[in-house]
């Protein structure tokens, strides 16, 4: 007894080590693998929490599409810059923030007038900073926040008339491994100088005050702002692009926007146009635009609602880190370690469950951390009691694994269960794609065996990722082309919806492969899909020795010759009128392509036409 005592204490005493190693990191803010867990974990907190209505103090002033086509140009002249930003001006802003980088000079007379337009309203320019590798990291060990500042190794500042005549600010973004903007740094060292961030010069600008530098934050016009170690402010996201008021430039240089609209107004411009703005992923929105990055940065130094994330809470988190896994050892340590598991269980939602309404009230308690600190010694302990059931799911795990290497999971699934499934062909209502590359035959002649088989390997694992994304799977592989079939194990009434949806998610995926091939491959190979739907017969087929589930009759040679039809028009997508038919609603998703037909079509080796649609990118159109 006084053995099993002492191993519980020494174990006790490791799991604290280990939760104060872990807390000692997370508390000097140097732990990737910290970092890259907690990330989703932030997301869902986001997700649970909603979007949030955005302060009404501040309003985008977007460069759009819509901006792009009445102006004729891009990026905008620095006439047409000078003309927004006086039409701005005569509404009386508090600032104007031009999130756009004016490096390079202009034609003589756009840039004195946009020079004067400045002089005559309270604006901010953007700068960016080019750092070297490994020292962009916002945080750093070190118990004084301005020895944590970001160092800018090169600076790129707006030209000299125009800098002379508004002030500026640094515009980089701290994004984490995703690519996900998780703060905004507000100082910056250059050089042995201190130097203002775009949204900390813009609400400086704004409120006509100097910001105060706090042990834990920021204070402007009397709102404190509680940011993490090395003056960084973390992101608070209010909801999808657009939660900010947003206004396009086109209103304002037609004049169809109130005199009033932006009286006391922090407005920051910046560019959405498409392909030509800088969009960052956020739990809200996969391409947040930069610009809306910067206001919502802006509206937590205006309002003081950002996410607290200072040494305070870091504590808090440290603590934790340090006390759970001990007290977790000794729950395990239960003869009845059933009540240990389930207390364990209990405490760690709980936990979660705290961070979470942390969260909704604007505080960011670490939910990896104390997950991260628990999660070992909770695996050492019962690993001994749980060692013979893991033997036996390793094993049903690889048998498992095998059956799907070679059948879908849906199907494996299925044939598990009842072994006797489709030994019977079966009639039914199925939808079918076919895609196949056009060109590979002349391609591979000049192809390595290693070659031709990587590429082909990268073609089937991105049909395959699209098909059981969309509900479906691969019937088979012909060399450079597939069949895919939806609808079994069993028919829904939204196949033909998710092979809609699949025709259209191949055709972006192809497009983007095709992009990352070389050139001398990318340019002799292309791709076209057929895709129809209507009565199959689903059975197996093969011999004693080997079997395999597909679809045979009609339907799949009209889905099969479809891709010729594409092929001959030049479409991305031939398919049936029936399958149109039958998708109902889900049709909406051809909107984002050209839509031509229906029209008769002849289908080779078949008497008379059937109706058919094409579809196009509208990439391929315009190219």
């Amino acid at each position: 007894m006084g053995r099993r005592y002492a191993s519980t204490l020494i174990a006790a005493a490791l799991a604290g080590l280990w939760g104060a190693g872990l807390a000692l990191l997370h508390w000097q803010g140097g732990s990737t693998l910290l970092d890259r867990l907690e990330a989703p974990l932030t997301d869902l907190r986001f997700l649970i929490q909603g979007p949030r209505p955005a302060p009404d103090g501040i309003i985008i002033v977007t460069i759009d599409d819509q901006t792009i086509r009445q102006t004729g140009s891009y990026p905008l002249s620095r006439a047409t810059m000078a003309q927004l930003v006086s039409a701005l001006a005569r509404m009386k802003p508090k600032v104007i923030a031009l999130d756009i980088l004016f490096i390079d000079p202009g034609p003589t007379e756009g840039d004195l007038a946009l020079t004067d337009a400045l002089r005559k309203t309270p604006s901010v320019l953007a700068a960016a900073g080019l750092f070297s590798r490994g020292e962009q990291h916002p945080f750093e060990p070190t118990n004084d926040n301005l020895e944590g500042l970001p160092v800018i190794q090169s600076l790129l500042l707006p030209i000299e008339p125009l800098a002379d005549a508004a002030a500026t600010g640094i515009v980089n973004i701290a994004t984490d491994a995703s690519g996900v903007p998780r703060h905004v740094p507000l100082l910056f060292r250059s050089e042995g100088r201190i130097i203002p961030s775009f949204p900390l010069r813009a609400v400086s600008v704004a409120l006509k005050r100097d910001p105060v530098l706090l042990p834990d934050g920021v204070s402007l016009g009397g709102t404190p702002t509680r940011t993490e170690r090395g003056y960084v402010l973390p992101l608070r996201f209010y909801g999808p692009g657009g939660t900010v008021r947003t206004i396009s430039a086109r209103q304002i240089l037609s004049g169809d926007v109130a005199e009033d609209a932006f009286r006391d107004k922090v407005v920051v411009i910046g560019a959405t146009v498409t392909g030509g703005g800088d969009t960052f992923p956020t739990p809200f929105d996969p391409v947040l635009p930069g610009v809306e990055v910067l206001a919502t940065a802006i509206a937590h130094l205006m309002e003081g609602d950002g996410l607290a994330r200072d040494r305070h809470v870091r504590f808090i988190d440290a603590a934790m880190a340090f006390i759970l896994p001990i007290l977790f050892v000794f729950l395990l340590s239960w003869h009845r370690s059933i009540w240990g598991l389930s207390l364990i269980a209990g405490l760690a939602f709980l936990w979660i469950g705290a961070t979470v309404a942390a969260f909704t009230q604007g505080i960011w308690l670490s939910a990896s951390l104390p997950l991260l600190s628990t999660a070992p010694p909770v695996i050492l302990f019962g690993a001994t009691r749980l060692w013979l059931d893991r033997n036996r799911a390793e094993r049903l795990s690889a048998q498992s694994r095998t059956l799907q290497s070679f059948q879908p999971r849906s199907l494996s699934d299925r044939l598990t269960k009842d072994p006797g499934f489709l030994l019977t062909p079966a009639r039914q209502q199925a939808a079918l794609i076919f895609i196949d590359l056009s060109g590979f035959t002349g391609l591979s002649e000049n192809l390595s065996l290693d070659e031709t088989r990587e590429l082909l390997r990268s073609f089937h694992a991105l049909v395959d990722e699209e098909a059981v994304r969309n509900h479906g799977f691969v019937a088979t592989f012909m060399g450079d082309g597939a069949m895919i079939l939806f609808g079994l194990p069993d028919p829904t009434s939204e196949d033909a919806d998710h092979a809609l949806a699949a025709c259209i998610a191949l055709c972006a995926r192809m497009e983007s492969w095709l992009a990352a091939l070389p050139e001398s491959i990318a340019s002799r190979i292309g791709f076209k899909i057929g895709a129809h739907y209507g009565t199959i017969i689903a059975s197996r087929l093969g011999g004693h020795s080997h079997q395999h589930i597909t679809a045979t009759g009609d339907t799949v040679n009209v889905a099969s010759r479809l891709m010729e039809v594409a092929a001959f028009h030049h479409a991305d997508i031939a398919l049936s009128d029936d399958l149109y038919h039958a998708a109902g609603s889900a049709r909406m998703i051809l909107q984002s392509g050209i839509l031509d037909g229906p029209s008769a079509t002849s289908i080779r080796g078949r008497r008379g036409s059937i109706p058919a649609w094409l579809w196009r990118r509208k990439s391929s159109r315009m190219s």
